[in-house]
């Protein structure tokens, strides 16, 4: 079927949710690669190997989030040149954001080489934890263009209408990194290098399948065909997706400066219990990052065709589809929050009290942070990478830096944890007020965003 003629399917929860699942088990499969490393590490190696993998986290924030620069921004101009009948167009833009991001991932690999160990130490390391954070730093450099890629072309399998795929290869690299972790770290023993190793080898192995398919099917809405140079094209793509990298810019600051905070106030078991909070934070986020990622095709075309009416209920199922997912994984974070650390924190009792009372301070946030990361992904698909931009951006550094830098004062440890609860709070308020304010671009006159459209 052609791609244009699924787009126009009507506009039902059903519909947008078989756009949406495939990107969200794989954005869920993605943040796990990190977690079954965290895992096994928590297990076979200590809670230090756990807080150097913390320490590297910053990386693999900055990492995917350009990667979903590239792939959101450009894939929002892609479907909507699609939508527009720019076909041969669309395809010369992907091929140069294609071989742009290539380009840029390399470069960035090889100064990362250059500067490894003043990057550890400027992350968070001490000397006790360098030769860890090196250890594990050095496979995940060597992957960066394929960690990239993979969320460029899970993007673009959306927009060829083959979303599926993005999620069997998904699924093909977590598979791997959790047999891979097993085999180097409990049965080899090769420590915080084999989990690296293994995640290095569950990123490559989909970006090489990625680049072998859209390299062979030619007969399909998007293939890589010879790239014609168009400055407005990778200006209007990385503004499109400026709020990722800004998020991701911006969350690798935040875990530097609440790495070194914890470090101060509770030594590395602080940095070890930050971590599995991030586990569960990316995992949740990444959650509702995928949905937002899986239908932007959708709202990217319509967007094209000027049709504001499927725009208006894509966007009251997506509101309501989140209250109730964020609803439930809240209640599942209190249900299953002890469980779940234990996996982390086995044998070290500390880490598991200080990871647990943090995290039902911070799970309250879950259902905020929902919001958020879907307002940030919409203003991407509807091409207004300008205002995505600015609410990544007070999100991320304005409403978490001055909370996490006034409230440990307060309440020291706590104060931690409750900064990432109001720092998500007040990014909702900015939020609610950019849907209110340009509300007119997805609502047709005479409209009411309040209508209940499940079904």
């Amino acid at each position: 079927m052609n791609q244009a003629l699924k787009l126009e399917h009507p506009v039902t929860f059903r519909w947008l949710l078989r756009f949406a699942l495939p990107t969200i088990v794989s954005s869920i499969v993605m943040n796990i690669y990190s977690t079954v490393d965290g895992i096994f590490v928590a297990r076979w190696v200590n809670t230090d190997g756990l807080s150097a993998i913390n320490i590297t986290l910053p990386m693999l924030f900055l990492t995917s989030a350009l990667g979903v620069m590239f792939g959101s921004g450009g894939n929002a101009l892609v479907a909507k040149k699609i939508g527009e009948g720019k076909h041969r167009e669309a395809k010369e833009d992907f091929s140069l954001l294609v071989v742009v991001t290539f380009v840029f991932s390399i470069v960035m690999a090889v100064l990362c080489f250059l500067f490894l160990d003043p990057l550890c130490r400027f992350l968070g390391s001490d000397d006790a934890l360098l030769p860890l954070c090196r250890a594990y730093m050095i496979p995940v450099l060597i992957t960066i263009p394929f960690a990239i890629f993979g969320v460029v072309f899970q993007m673009s399998y959306i927009t060829v209408g083959k979303a599926n795929l993005g999620l069997i290869f998904s699924l093909l690299g977590g598979v791997l990194n959790m047999v891979l972790d097993w085999l180097f770290i409990a049965i080899f023993h090769w420590g915080i290098a084999g989990a690296a190793i293994a995640t290095s080898i569950g990123y490559a192995v989909p970006s090489l399948i990625g680049v072998v398919w859209f390299c062979v099917k030619r007969d399909q809405v998007l293939c890589v065909v010879r790239p014609k140079w168009r400055l407005h094209t990778l200006l209007q793509s990385c503004s499109n997706g400026a709020s990722e990298m800004v998020s991701g810019l911006a969350f690798s600051v935040i875990a530097i400066l609440f790495n070194n905070i914890l470090m101060d106030l509770s030594g590395s078991d602080g940095v070890a219990s930050l971590t599995i909070i991030w586990y569960a934070q990316e995992l949740f986020s990444g959650m509702f990052r995928g949905y937002i990622t899986g239908i932007s095709s959708v709202v990217s075309y319509n967007l094209g065709k000027g049709d504001k009416e499927r725009l208006s209920r894509a966007f009251r199922i997506s509101i309501q589809t989140i209250a109730v997912a964020g609803v439930v994984v809240v209640a599942v974070s209190y249900l299953a929050g002890g469980a779940v650390i234990g996996f982390f924190a086995k044998g070290n009792q500390h880490v598991y009290d200080v990871a647990l009372h943090g995290f039902r301070i911070v799970a309250v946030s879950f259902i905020l942070m929902a919001y958020n990361v879907f307002s940030s992904g919409w203003f991407t698909a509807l091409n207004d990478g300008k205002t995505s931009a600015i609410l990544s951006f007070c999100r991320t550094i304005l409403f978490m830096v001055v909370p996490v830098l006034v409230l440990p004062q307060l309440f020291g440890v706590d104060g931690v944890w409750l900064s990432l609860s109001v720092g998500e709070g007040l990014s909702l308020l900015m939020t609610i007020y950019y849907f209110v304010k340009y509300r007119k671009v997805w609502t047709p006159e005479g409209k009411s965003v309040g209508q209940t459209e499940l079904q």
